[in-house]
């Protein structure tokens, strides 16, 4: 492999020479830089990425964790993150943390040993006191979907309490007072804070709280039916369901197609996040819209404000779900 001494050999030039070229330098003619440039193309020497942040104090990388690069809602979230990225010419360094606490650690490590300017994480592992740690080793490190308050000026979180309480009111307002509710089983503060606006909603209109009405699985297709089918068997009698997202959603309405139940004649349905799949279902899902995407632009132009030390006293900090109305949800007959 061709070395820094290589390059200045094959070029005629010294050492310090083939460095001002690669930091473009104003002290290097021209000719100079071709003839570096030349003989790099010539050896295929390609410079030390971390050598040269150490001198510029910049690899022009943002750090992302997110939760699983296969699931569609860090996709979009990604997605955000990257087209602010490149306005500024920067690249992104992304990791999976599943969920884990390690995991999680591993990949925040490596965002900041990798000299990324700056970080933009998605942590539901971690505690809080560890975030804390790692945001005071990194002053540009932003959390989204978290708020801890000790950090709370770098914090991008949402209101999943109120927007699953919107979500049942939604149903109440429609007459629905049997309401089902499909749970996660991820031990998350979004699981506690969904299942708590439920419960919220229920207490203010005056319905009594039944243990039997909530089912918990895996937030997803596989665990909504499974959620649904445990429902079911419980002969409730229900009238509305509630769901921890639209993939959990999917999975309800499949089963309940399966058992002869017509959404939203028999039982209406209503999902959270407006993912893309939730238009796509048939009936099309009511459900509530996660702001996932201006979240995560709002998240990566505060990190690299900070980075550059620029004021944020101004920023939104807590977004808000809003419901989005379809073919899922009617009002009980």
């Amino acid at each position: 492999m061709a070395t820094i001494k290589d390059v200045a050999k094959e070029a005629g030039v010294s050492v310090a020479t083939v460095s001002r070229v690669m930091n473009n330098s104003s002290h290097a003619s021209a000719s100079t830089k071709q003839l570096v440039k030349n003989a790099m193309k010539k050896l295929g020497y390609r410079p030390n990425a971390n050598a040269r942040a150490l001198v510029s104090q910049s690899t022009n990388t943002i750090g992302v964790l997110i939760g699983d690069v296969s699931d569609p809602f860090y996709g979009s979230m990604v997605k955000a993150i990257d087209s602010i990225a490149i306005q500024h010419g920067k690249h992104l360094l992304i990791g999976n943390g599943y969920h884990n606490a390690e995991f999680e650690r591993e990949v925040i490590e490596l965002l900041i040993n990798s000299r990324c300017e700056s970080l933009v994480v998605h942590s539901k592992a971690l505690s809080d006191e560890e975030l804390i740690r790692f945001a005071q080793e990194k002053p540009s490190m932003v959390l989204i979907n978290r708020y801890i308050a000790e950090i709370g000026e770098r914090c991008i979180a949402l209101d999943n309490y109120r927007g699953s309480y919107a979500a049942v009111e939604h149903l109440i307002k429609m007459g629905h007072r049997r309401i089902g509710y499909v749970c996660s089983n991820h031990e998350i503060e979004d699981t506690i804070q969904r299942k708590n606006g439920y419960l919220a909603a229920l207490k203010a209109h005056g319905i009594k709280h039944q243990p039997a009405f909530i089912e918990c699985s895996m937030p997803t297709e596989i665990g909504g039916e499974e959620a649904m089918t445990n429902l079911l068997s419980k002969n409730l009698d229900l009238t509305a369901v509630a769901t921890y997202n639209d993939y959990m959603a999917a999975g309800t309405l499949s089963v309940l197609d399966e058992n002869g139940y017509s959404v939203p004649d028999d039982i209406s349905l209503i999902g959270f996040d407006d993912g893309i799949i939730a238009k796509y279902l048939s009936p099309k899902l009511t459900t509530m819209r996660y702001p996932i995407q201006m979240m995560a632009e709002k998240a990566v132009h505060l990190a690299l404000k900070l980075a550059c030390g620029a004021s944020v006293n101004d920023e939104v900090r807590i977004y808000v779900p809003t419901m989005v109305r379809r073919m899922s949800v009617k009002p009980r007959q």
